[in-house]
C-alpha cells in the first residue's frame, strides 16, 4: 500500500513541478512582474496608432518605435499615452530591450511648433532605454526653415539620453535603418497590418493566461485527487472513481481546447508563409510564433505529467474499488461457509438400520452438492485474491490472510465431509453385517422349524437333516459375526450406546441360534448312529423362541392389533424390535419375502419417526413463537420497541396460529405417538383429524396481510430484540412461514408411507387421508384466489362453496347484442379467470401485481356473473376438443370457453355436471314433496293424464333415472334432418338431461304447470308423440338440411303448431322469426295452457354430438331457492 502511494506522491511533486514552471513562462511572456497590463485591457487606446511596435530592427538589432503622423496627438490623454508606450517597450525580448529602442517620429505634415511639443513629450514619457530618436520634420520651406533655427537655438531643450536627428525627407531615413526594417509608409517594403497586429497580441495573452488558469486548476485537481482519503465500502469507493473520473474529464476537455486555441493561433501567425512560401516574417512575428510554440509545447509536457500522475491515481482508486468488492464477498462467502460448515456438524447420526444409512448418505451427498457451489465461490475468491496480489496490489497484507483463511475453510470442509461420509460407509457396512447376521438367524430358525419329524427318526432322514445343517452352518463363514470384541474395535468410531446396544442383541440373538443348532446336531448325531429304538425328536417349539432373552430385532410384534395408548415412548424406537412369533415361521414365509417386509417395515418406522420427530420440532416452534414474540407485544417492559404501525396488530401478524399450536400440542402430536409402532395405520389419525385441519385455511388466506405488515415493521426494535432474546438466526418472517411449510409436508410423508405400506392393512386408510390432505391444500389455494377478488358488491360466501378456479380463453355471443359486438367477439377472445361455486360461476379479469412476497401475487376484477340455476352447457364444440360452452338463459347468452388443455375442460366439464345434477336431484324431491301435499289436500283425480303432479312427478323420476345412468351423460344427438322411419323418432328419448330456462315475453309462470309427458313415452317411449295445441319450446337446434320445407329452429325459440305431419314430423310457424315449416316433434316442448314447463329437457346440438345439461329458472321457483345479487 506504501509502494502505490509512493507512487503517485512521485507523480503528483513532477507534474507540480511542470505547472509552476508554465505559470513562470506565462508571466514572463506577458511581463506581469514588471507591467501588469494586456493588449485586451488598453485595446482602444492601442487602436488609435499614435504609436505602433511594427517589428522592424536597427543596424544592431534595436527594436524600432514608429510614431506616424497624428494630428490629435498632443490631445491624447497622458494615461493612456503612458500605458500604450509602457506596454509597446515590454512587448520585446529582454536581451532586445537591453540595447534600446529606436524612435522614428514621422511630422512630415506638421508644424514646427507640435514637432517640438511631441518630441518633448515623448522624451519625457519613453520608459524604455533609447539609443536613437529620427525626427522626419515638415516638409513646406518655411515650416523647415523654422524648425532648423528653432532646433539649433532651443537645443538645450531637448536634452536627452540619445542624439535627436532631424531628418529632411525618407532616404535620410533609410540610411540610419534599413528600407527592409520600415513600413510602407516611410518607403519601406516592411508588411505591418495594426489590425491584424493587435489580433495577434490580444490571442496570444487570452491564450497565456489559458495555459495558466489550466495549470493552476491541474495543480489544485491533483492535489485534491492526493489528499482523497480511501473509502471502507465498495459503494462510497465507486462513488469517488466516478466523481474523479468525470472531473478528470473535464480537465482534459479544457486542455484540448488550449491545446486547440493555441495551434489556430500558430496557423494564424503563419497565414503569410501559407500564403506565400517567400514572405520574410518580421522579428516580432517570429517572437510571437516561438512564444506560442512554447506554450503549446509546455502544455503537452503538462497533459502528459498530469496523464502520468492520473493514470497512478485511478490504479490506486480501481485497486481500493477491488480490495473493497474482495473484502465484501469475502464476508459473504465466510458467512456461507460458517453456515454450511454448522449444517454438516449437525450430521452427527449414524443410522439405526442399513435403510436408514442409505438414507443419510443421500441425504450427506445431496447437502454435498448443495454445498459445492459455496466451497467453488469460496475457491473462486481465494484465487481472485491471489490475482490480485499477483498484480501488485498494494493491499497485499490485507488480501493474503483472508485468501489462506478461505482456503482453509474450504479445506477443513471438504475433510470434514469425507469424514462424515467415512463414518457413514463404516456404519453402512456395520449395518449390512448386522442384517446378514439377523437374516442368517433368521434363516436357521426356519431351517430347523421346518426340518420333518417324522423323517428324523431313521437314519438316513437323521443324516439328512445333519447334512442340512451343516451345509447351513457353512454360511455362517460370510454372514455371521465372528468376534465381539473385534467389531467393537473395528467400528469404534461409530458405535453410540444405541447402536452397541443393537450389535449385543444380534450376536445374542447368533448365539442363542448356534446353540440351538448343537443341539439339534446333537440329537441327530445320535439318531444317525444307534437306531435299537426309535426315537422322537420333538422340534423346537415355538414358545421357547419367543422366550428367549434376544428376541429378533427385525420382526415386528404380531400380538397387538389395535394403536397402544401408551405415552412413555422410548428415545430410539429403531431398534425396538418386537418379539417374533414361530407360529409365523411354521407357516411356510420364506426368507426373501420376510427379508422385503422387513425392510418395508424399517422404512415405515423410519417415515414414522421423521413425521412425530418433525411434529415436535413444530410445535416447539410454535411454541417459542408464541412465547418469545406474540405474549411479548403485551409485555409492558417492552412497549417502547414496538412502533406505531405495529400496536395492535397482533391478530394481523400472527393470525390463528396459537389455534394451531393448541391443536396439534394437545390432540395431533399425542395421537400421533400412539401410532408409533403402527406406522402403516397413521392414515387413520388423519383421518380422524381432518375437519381440524380447516384451521390452515384462515391462517394462509390472513398470509397476505402478516407479510405486508412484516415488511412494514421488520426493522422494528421489538423484533430484533426478540430475536436476540431467542438467539434465533432466522428473523421472524422465517417462523410465520412455518405453518404453510408443514401443512405442505404432511402429503409428501403420507406418500412416502403410502409406498410402503401397499400391502398393509391401514393401505386404504393411507390413502384416502393424502386426497383427503390434498384437497385441503386445494381448498387453501383456491381460497387464496378468491380473496383476491376485487369489484364484487355481494356477499362471496351466499355462492356456496368453491368448487373450482382457473384461466381461461373466453369468447361471447350473445342474441341481444349489438351486431358489431357479435361478430368480433368470435374472434377477440378475454382471458378471464374463472370461479366455480355451488351457486354461480364468477368471471374475473386477472391482474398481475408488483411487489414481493404475497403482494406480488394476482388480483381478479370481477366483471359478471351467471346463475347456475338458468346456466346450461355443450360439452364439445366443433374444431377444438379445449373447448365448451357455458350458456344462459335458453342460449340467449353463450360463452364458449377455451381451456389450456383437453384434461382441464373435462374436469370442469365433470364438475358443472355434478352442479347441474345436483339442482336437478333437488329439484325433483321438491316436486314430490310438493305432489304429495297436493295428493292429501285435493281429491283423487278421474284420469293419471289430468294429473300435473303426476305427470310432473313421472317425468323428472324419468329423468333422475337416465340421470344415475352413465350412458346417458354421454349425450343425445337430435335429429338433424327430417326423419324417414317414424319408430326412431321417440320424443324425450332422444333428448338429454338438462333443464333448460326459456324466457319470452307472453307473461307465461313457469311454477304453475308441470312437465309435458305421454304416458306411452312414461312407459317406454315407443310411439311417437301426440298431437297437442299450442305453443312450444324449441329443445334442440335443427336446420334445413333434411328437406327444402324445413325449418330451421335454435334451442329456446317459441313456435305455434299448426298440423302434424307424418313419420314425426310437425308444421310450425317459429313466433320468433314468422316463418313456418317442418320440425321433428322430439326437438319440442309443450307449453300447455299460458304456461311454459317448470322444467325442461334439451338435447345436443345438432351434428356435434354435444350434451346440454342445465337446470331453469323456475326450476329454482320450484325448489325454494332464493340467490340474490347476482349479475348477468
Amino acid at each position: 500500500m506504501r509502494f502505490g502511494l509512493r507512487n503517485e506522491e512521485m507523480a503528483l511533486e513532477e507534474m507540480v513541478q511542470r505547472l509552476d514552471a508554465v505559470s513562470q513562462d506565462t508571466d514572463e511572456i506577458m511581463h506581469q512582474d514588471i507591467v501588469p497590463l494586456c493588449a485586451a485591457d488598453i485595446e482602444d487606446q492601442l487602436k488609435k496608432q499614435f504609436a505602433y511596435l511594427s517589428g522592424g530592427r536597427g543596424q544592431d538589432g534595436c527594436p524600432v518605435i514608429t510614431f506616424p503622423d497624428y494630428p490629435a496627438f498632443s490631445e491624447i490623454p497622458e494615461k493612456e499615452f503612458q500605458n500604450v508606450l509602457t506596454y509597446l517597450t515590454s512587448i520585446p525580448s529582454l536581451q532586445d530591450t537591453g540595447i534600446g529602442f529606436i524612435l522614428v517620429i514621422d511630422r512630415r505634415q506638421d508644424k514646427w511648433t507640435s514637432v517640438k511639443a511631441s518630441v518633448l513629450r515623448i522624451a519625457a514619457s519613453f520608459p524604455g532605454n533609447l539609443q536613437l530618436v529620427l525626427v522626419l520634420r515638415p516638409t513646406g520651406f518655411l515650416q523647415r526653415t523654422l524648425s532648423d533655427i528653432a532646433f539649433k537655438f532651443n537645443r538645450d531643450e531637448f536634452k536627452m539620453k540619445v542624439p535627436i536627428i532631424m531628418l529632411s525627407s525618407v532616404p535620410e531615413l533609410q540610411s540610419y535603418i534599413d528600407k527592409t526594417q520600415l513600413t510602407e509608409d516611410l518607403g519601406g517594403t516592411l508588411d505591418y497590418c495594426h489590425s491584424r497586429w493587435l489580433s495577434h497580441r490580444t490571442a496570444i495573452e487570452s491564450f497565456a493566461v489559458m495555459v495558466k488558469q489550466t495549470a493552476q486548476m491541474l495543480q489544485s485537481f491533483g492535489t485534491e485527487l492526493a489528499e482523497t482519503e480511501l473509502p471502507n465500502d465498495v459503494q462510497s469507493t465507486s462513488s469517488i472513481l466516478s466523481a474523479h473520473t468525470e472531473k478528470k474529464g473535464k480537465m482534459k476537455e479544457d486542455m484540448m481546447l488550449a491545446l486547440k486555441e493555441g495551434h489556430a493561433i500558430l496557423e494564424s501567425i503563419r497565414e503569410p508563409l501559407t500564403k506565400n512560401p517567400e514572405y520574410n516574417l518580421n522579428q516580432d512575428q517570429l517572437d510571437n510564433q516561438t512564444t506560442v510554440q512554447r506554450l503549446l509545447d509546455q502544455l503537452g509536457e503538462t497533459e502528459a505529467a498530469f496523464d502520468e500522475f492520473w493514470a497512478k491515481h485511478q490504479q490506486k482508486l480501481e485497486q481500493c474499488l477491488q480490495l473493497r468488492n474482495f473484502e465484501q464477498n469475502f464476508r459473504e462467502v465466510k458467512a456461507i461457509l460458517d453456515v454450511v460448515s454448522e449444517k454438516l456438524s449437525a450430521f452427527t447420526d449414524v443410522g439405526n438400520s442399513y435403510a436408514h444409512v442409505e438414507h443419510m448418505l443421500k441425504d450427506l451427498a445431496s447437502f454435498e452438492e448443495k454445498s459445492n457451489e459455496a466451497v467453488q465461490k469460496a475457491r473462486a475468491l481465494s484465487l481472485e485474491g491471489n490475482q490480485l496480489i499477483q498484480s501488485k496490489h498494494y493491499a497485499v497484507d490485507s488480501i493474503l490472510p483472508k485468501c489462506n483463511e478461505l482456503q482453509h475453510l474450504c479445506d477443513e470442509f471438504t475433510t470434514e465431509m469425507s469424514k462424515r461420509r467415512n463414518l457413514l460407509h463404516k456404519s453402512l457396512e456395520l449395518h449390512s453385517l448386522l442384517e446378514k447376521s439377523m437374516k442368517w438367524c433368521d434363516e436357521g430358525i426356519y431351517l430347523l422349524a421346518s426340518q420333518p419329524v417324522d423323517k428324523c427318526q431313521s437314519q438316513d432322514g437323521a443324516e439328512s437333516a445333519l447334512q442340512e445343517i451343516e451345509k447351513f452352518l457353512d454360511t455362517g463363514t460370510k454372514n455371521k459375526i465372528q468376534e465381539l470384541n473385534k467389531v467393537y474395535k473395528e467400528y469404534e468410531s461409530i458405535l453410540n450406546p444405541d447402536l452397541k446396544e443393537h450389535v449385543q442383541k444380534v450376536f445374542q440373538k447368533q448365539e442363542s441360534m448356534e446353540e440351538m443348532f448343537q443341539k439339534r446336531q446333537v440329537s441327530l448325531k445320535k439318531l444317525a448312529a444307534k437306531q435299537t429304538r426309535p426315537v422322537q425328536p420333538v422340534a423346537p417349539r415355538p414358545e421357547a423362541f419367543t422366550k428367549s432373552p434376544c428376541p429378533s430385532p427385525g420382526l415386528r410384534r404380531g400380538s397387538e392389533n389395535s394403536p397402544s395408548s401408551e405415552s412413555n415412548i422410548p428415545k430410539r424406537g429403531n431398534y425396538k424390535r418386537a418379539k417374533s412369533e414361530m407360529s409365523d415361521i411354521q407357516q411356510g414365509r420364506s426368507g426373501s419375502v420376510m427379508d422385503d417386509e422387513e425392510n418395508l417395515a424399517i422404512l415405515r418406522r423410519h417415515v414414522m419417526n421423521e413425521l412425530i420427530e418433525t411434529e415436535r420440532a413444530y410445535v416447539e416452534e410454535l411454541l417459542c413463537v408464541l412465547e418469545g414474540y406474540a405474549a411479548e407485544m403485551d409485555n409492558p417492559l417492552m412497549t417502547h420497541l414496538i412502533s406505531p404501525a405495529l400496536q395492535n396488530k397482533k391478530d394481523v401478524l400472527f393470525g390463528n396460529m396459537e389455534e394451531i399450536y393448541h391443536f396439534h400440542n394437545r390432540i395431533f402430536l399425542r395421537e400421533l405417538e400412539n401410532y408409533i409402532d403402527y406406522p402403516e395405520l397413521v392414515g387413520r389419525c388423519f383421518l380422524e383429524r381432518m375437519e381440524d385441519f380447516q384451521i390452515y385455511e384462515k391462517y394462509c388466506q390472513n398470509k397476505p396481510r402478516s407479510e405486508s405488515l412484516w415488511r412494514q415493521c421488520s426493522d422494528c426494535a421489538f423484533f430484533q430484540e426478540c430475536q436476540k432474546k431467542l438467539d434465533h438466526k432466522l428473523s421472524l418472517d422465517s417462523y410465520l412461514l412455518k405453518p404453510v411449510q408443514r401443512i405442505t409436508k404432511y402429503q409428501l410423508l403420507l406418500k412416502e408411507m403410502l409406498k410402503y405400506s401397499k400391502n398393509c392393512e391401514g393401505a386404504e386408510d393411507l390413502q384416502e387421508a393424502l386426497t383427503s390432505i390434498l384437497g385441503i391444500l386445494k381448498a387453501v389455494n383456491d381460497s387464496m384466489h378468491l380473496i383476491a377478488i376485487t369489484g364484487y358488491d355481494g356477499n362471496l360466501n351466499e355462492l356456496g362453496k368453491l368448487l373450482m378456479q382457473g384461466s381461461f380463453s373466453v369468447w361471447t355471443d350473445h342474441k341481444k347484442g349489438h351486431a358489431k359486438v357479435k361478430d368480433l367477439a368470435r374472434f377477440k377472445p378475454m382471458q378471464r379467470h374463472l370461479f366455480l361455486h355451488e351457486k354461480a360461476v364468477l368471471f374475473c379479469k386477472k391482474r398481475e401485481e408488483n411487489g414481493e412476497g404475497y403482494e406480488k401475487a394476482p388480483s381478479y376484477s370481477y366483471k359478471q356473473s351467471l346463475n347456475m340455476t338458468a346456466v346450461g352447457i355443450t360439452e364439445n364444440v366443433k374444431g377444438d376438443v379445449k373447448k365448451f360452452e357455458i350458456w344462459y338463459n335458453a342460449r340467449e347468452e353463450v360463452y364458449i370457453i377455451q381451456a389450456p388443455t383437453p384434461e382441464i375442460k373435462a374436469t370442469w366439464v365433470n364438475e358443472i355436471r355434478k352442479v347441474l345434477t345436483s339442482q336437478l336431484q333437488a329439484c325433483r324431491e321438491a316436486s314430490q314433496h310438493r305432489a304429495l301435499e297436493q295428493t292429501q289436500s285435493l281429491p283423487l283425480p278421474t284420469s293419471s293424464n289430468t294429473s300435473p303432479s303426476k305427470n310432473q312427478t313421472k317425468s323428472i323420476k324419468k329423468l333422475e333415472e337416465r340421470k344415475t345412468d352413465p350412458a346417458s351423460l354421454e349425450g343425445y344427438v337430435s335429429s338433424a334432418s327430417v326423419p324417414k322411419n317414424p319408430d326412431k323418432s321417440k320424443g324425450w328419448t332422444k333428448t338429454s338431461h338438462s333443464l333448460d330456462a326459456s324466457e319470452d315475453n307472453d307473461g307465461w309462470s313457469s311454477a304453475e304447470d308441470p312437465l309435458n309427458s305421454s304416458d306411452a313415452e312414461e312407459e317406454g317411449g315407443a310411439g311417437l308423440r301426440k298431437l297437442v295445441p299450442g305453443k312450444y319450446t324449441v329443445v334442440a337446434d335443427h336446420d334445413e338440411k333434411g328437406s327444402p320445407e324445413s325449418l330451421a329452429v335454435k334451442s329456446g325459440d317459441i313456435v305455434e303448431l299448426l298440423h302434424e305431419g307424418e313419420e314425426g314430423l310437425w308444421f310450425v310457424k317459429n313466433l320468433t322469426t314468422s316463418k313456418e315449416g317442418w320440425v321433428p316433434a322430439s326437438n319440442l316442448l309443450a307449453l300447455i295452457g299460458n304456461s311454459k314447463s317448470a322444467q325442461s329437457l334439451s338435447s345436443s346440438e345438432s351434428g356435434t354430438g354435444s350434451t346440454f345439461l342445465s337446470s331453469s329458472s323456475s326450476c329454482s321457483e320450484s325448489c325454494n331457492a332464493t340467490f340474490s345479487d347476482i349479475k348477468g
